[in-house]
């Protein structure tokens, strides 16, 4: 799903115009921006927690050249999904996986 069709369902689902689901949506994600930009962390009960981890200086090396190459610490937005998100995926994906027994063949 990309964004206009994430717009779109949101229209639908909260029956309101796709112009303001647009809106909606930017704002939300402008919100989280910012908010973890200035170090703060988002929980939404039941989705996941949005935060900033630090990442820690490390060598690489470079496939090309295989020279070692020192990647600087940095931090990274990360997202940890909830027991309900969790959950629903999980119980999504059993029942889209979940074999039928084949019918018996007829002599």
């Amino acid at each position: 799903m990309n964004k206009s069709e994430l717009v779109k369902a949101l229209a639908e689902k909260a029956q309101i115009t796709q112009k303001d689901a647009a809106k909606a949506l930017d704002s939300l994600v402008e919100t989280i921006q910012n908010t973890l930009a200035s170090g703060d962390k988002i929980q939404i009960i039941g989705f996941g927690s949005f935060e900033v981890r630090d990442r820690k200086e490390r060598k690489v090396i470079s496939p090309a050249t295989g020279e070692e190459i020192k990647v600087p610490a940095t931090k990274v937005p990360a997202f940890k999904p909830g027991k309900s998100l969790k959950e629903a995926v999980a119980d999504k994906k059993a029942k889209s996986t979940a074999k039928k027994k084949p019918a018996p063949k007829k002599k």
